[in-house]
């Protein structure tokens, strides 16, 4: 089965912002048609705020490498296929984004590793009903929506977050 590339960025995108709530972050836009400034040449963008008084140096890292990697799983749960992060050249920023959180929790030589694991511990998650069904909402909005703000963000995704001040 074949997507198109809209619709794998908008999972893309949905899997990064999801695992942020997930993880109790604020996610202030998600967007499918990011501006293009001079930055790298990117399809989508998450913008995420990790207020340091609930993410300490360790907690941060860690959130960061999940959020890498949740982009790349979320398009793996779109098509039904646990892939390595590095088989997609697409995905070689989130790659290397996880690398650099988690370099600061492990050694160097266990990095890779420690994503891989990661990265079945994220599909794993991404598969039970709960989180797959609140990625192809989400999905949906973006692509109905291009850029959804903090405010658009919760509202399409309260039947699936917990009762809790965002």
């Amino acid at each position: 089965m074949t997507f198109d590339t809209e619709e794998l960025t908008a999972w893309h995108e949905a899997g990064h912002a999801w695992m942020a709530l997930h993880l109790g972050a604020t996610v202030q836009s998600v967007s499918i048609d990011p501006d293009h400034d001079e930055g790298p040449r990117r399809f989508g963008d998450t913008t995420i705020l990790w207020p340091r008084s609930r993410f300490p140096d360790a907690e941060l890292a860690r959130g960061l490498a999940w959020v890498a990697l949740a982009g790349p799983v979320a398009e793996m749960i779109r098509q039904e296929e646990l892939q390595h992060p590095r088989s997609c050249p697409e995905w070689a920023q989130d790659w290397r984004e996880g690398l650099l959180a988690i370099s600061r929790l492990v050694p160097a030589a266990a990095t890779e590793q420690v994503l891989e694991s990661l990265t079945a511990e994220i599909f794993e998650l991404f598969s039970e009903p709960h989180h797959r069904e609140a990625l192809a909402v989400l999905a949906d909005h973006l692509l109905a929506h291009e850029i959804l703000d903090e405010e658009l963000l919760l509202e399409s995704l309260e039947p699936w977050l917990p009762d809790q001040d965002y």
